[in-house]
């Protein structure tokens, strides 16, 4: 018998299939349990699929240099051993039973990153990966936060317990609940613990160009910069982390510990094109001195001693900011100001307010 094909027949069997489709959703006969979890043949293509979608799109979206060269990483590391270590486990650290109960489990990262290249772990790292339990990053334009821990995941598996210890500011938190002149006992050890694994007990950051020092920093423009990381008005990933479950009180008594240690301000040096900017502005360039607002007895933070590094990477990333800016708008200033600085003025710049003379 010879069945013809019409197109009144192939649309009513592609419709009855449809509605099969709809028909075995709606009656909740799949099982959608972890518990359960896959074929073999299904995790196989699931997982082929995955691989061949980072690897495409890695190479037009990732950038040509996606891996963090200047070795900064215990920022990554304590990001990493806050929030990805429960599931992926860590140097000397097993993930957490729990997580590894998901559909799919976390990979070993000290085995399942070496089939990555670097542009596809930037890929993965920045957007995620539906259907799993790996998230896309926190933050929006914050490159340099997921380079650094391209660099650090790049790191992991020749890495050991000790290093990763190390790195991760688990070897710091002992006498951090005694450091400075406030009454850090209003703090509980993990909340303190969590802030000196990468700003160091004495709010000097470790030593890390990408870290702040907080040690002397105003105690409300700390209090104000947490706040503002917990609810996204200002944009990391890794202090957004850090900052969400704090509540009003632990923010307050975490900037008033943070503002009575030593560190800021400190002598500022000598280019005088940078003294220029920092005490009268760029009047041609409509650049008002950084004094104005940064000053002694300011409201904004202080800026005379801060890392060098820091400065100039924050000015970048606000010059390179592609958003429309309403300078009226307290939080919008400083993209505005960044625009106007001579590029080759934000090293000089940062060095003059970090006191360096080079």
């Amino acid at each position: 018998m010879t069945i013809r094909l019409t197109w009144k027949r192939v649309l009513a069997t592609l419709a009855g299939l449809a509605a099969a489709g709809l028909l075995f959703a709606w009656s909740g006969i799949f099982n959608i349990a972890a518990s359960s979890g896959h074929w073999a043949i299904t995790d196989w293509f699931l997982h082929w699929t995955m691989r061949n979608s980072v690897k495409t799109h890695a190479f037009f979206d990732s950038p040509s240099d996606p891996i963090a060269t200047e070795g900064q990483l215990v920022s990554a590391a304590g990001h990493f051993a806050a929030a990805c270590a429960s599931c992926h486990g860590a140097p000397g650290q097993r993930p957490s039973t729990v997580m590894q109960k998901a559909t799919p489990p976390a990979p070993d990262l000290s085995v399942n990153a070496r089939k990555w290249s670097d542009a596809q772990l930037f890929y993965i790292l920045r957007h995620g990966v539906k259907y799993t339990g790996m998230p896309a990053w926190a933050a929006e334009g914050r490159d340099d936060e997921i380079r650094r821990m391209v660099a650090f995941v790049r790191r992991l598996p020749g890495m050991t317990p000790a290093q990763y210890r190390s790195l991760s500011g688990q070897t710091d938190g002992a006498g951090a609940q005694g450091a400075g002149t406030t009454d850090a006992r209003a703090l509980g050890s993990n909340v303190l613990a969590g802030c000196v694994a990468c700003h160091g007990a004495d709010g000097r950051g470790r030593g890390q160009r990408d870290i702040p020092i907080l040690g002397g920093q105003r105690a409300g423009y700390l209090e104000a910069a947490l706040a503002a990381y917990a609810d996204g008005r200002r944009a990391s990933a890794v202090m957004a982390n850090a900052a969400a479950t704090l509540t009003p009180g632990e923010r307050r008594a975490l900037a008033a510990h943070f503002a009575a240690l030593p560190g800021l301000p400190g002598t500022a040096g000598m280019d005088s094109r940078a003294r220029t900017i920092v005490e009268r502005g760029l009047p041609q360039w409509q650049l008002p001195a950084c004094a104005s607002c940064h000053g002694a007895g300011k409201p904004q933070p202080v800026l005379t001693g801060q890392r060098a590094g820091y400065i100039a990477a924050r000015l970048r990333y606000w010059k390179g900011d592609g958003k429309e800016i309403d300078a009226r708008l307290p939080q919008n200033v400083m993209p505005v100001i960044a625009r106007r600085i001579p590029e080759e003025m934000i090293d000089p710049l940062a060095r003059y307010l970090a006191g360096e003379t080079r």
